[in-house]
C-alpha cells in the first residue's frame, strides 16, 4: 500500500466483513441454537429437530463456511487494494 489512507481503508474494509462474518456466526450459534431453538424444535428434516440439528452440527457447519468466505472476500479486498501475493 503507497499510502496511510488505503491502510486505513483497507484496514476499515477488514473489519467490516469481520462483523459481519461475526454477525452471521452469532445469529446461528446463539440464535438457531439457543434463543430461537423452541421455534426450530417445530421444524423437523429426516426425524432430526431443526433446532437440535443447530446446536449440534449446524452452527460447525456454518462457521467452516464462514471460514472460505472470509478467506475469498479477503482475496478479493487485496487485489482491490493491491496487496495481494501473486
Amino acid at each position: 500500500m503507497s499510502t496511510k489512507h488505503d491502510a486505513a481503508g483497507y484496514w476499515a474494509a477488514n473489519l467490516k466483513l469481520l462483523g459481519k462474518l461475526l454477525a452471521v456466526w452469532l445469529l446461528v450459534s446463539y440464535g438457531f441454537g439457543i434463543w430461537f431453538v423452541d421455534l426450530l424444535n417445530e421444524v423437523s428434516i429426516g426425524g432430526i429437530k431443526l433446532g437440535f440439528f443447530f446446536a449440534q452440527q449446524g452452527a460447525i457447519y456454518v462457521f467452516v463456511a464462514l471460514i472460505f468466505i472470509y478467506v475469498r472476500q479477503m482475496n478479493k479486498l487485496d487485489r482491490q487494494f493491491g496487496v495481494d501475493e501473486e
